[in-house]
């Protein structure tokens, strides 16, 4: 919805993960996109705004990026080098293995864009 937002996913993975019927394993979570990135962290309304403001100071925003002749979205690039791709998450008895804080985010960076998620689930 905005141009730096952070997407909670864990329910949707837990949903492809119960559908899966694997018990033990990994799930395996990457986006097609270099304006983007995936993190793990609490779902706190303050920290998420904390996680975005220092998104926001992770690069300049002004700067004059030589890709910006191409697209003007450099410090998104920028960023989600710094985010990564992908995620792996461990599967035990059936279930994510995140901590009782943890939740698994898609953060966009150069949005609103339409954007997906592949998920791969890996065990028995």
């Amino acid at each position: 919805k905005k141009q730096i937002d952070l997407s909670n996913i864990t329910l949707k993975l837990k949903t492809v993960l119960l559908k899966s019927e694997i018990k033990n394993g990994i799930l395996h979570v990457f986006i097609k996109h270099t304006t983007a990135g995936l993190l793990i962290n609490e779902d706190e309304p303050r920290l998420i705004d904390d996680i975005k403001n220092s998104l926001k100071s992770i690069v300049s925003w002004e700067e004059g990026y030589s890709h910006n002749q191409i697209d003007n979205n450099a410090p998104s690039h920028l960023v989600a080098t710094y985010l990564g791709c992908s995620l792996g998450i461990p599967i035990v008895k059936g279930s994510l293995s995140l901590g009782t804080w943890q939740s698994v985010f898609f953060v966009e960076l150069d949005g609103p864009r339409t954007r997906t998620v592949d998920i791969m689930i890996t065990g028995e």
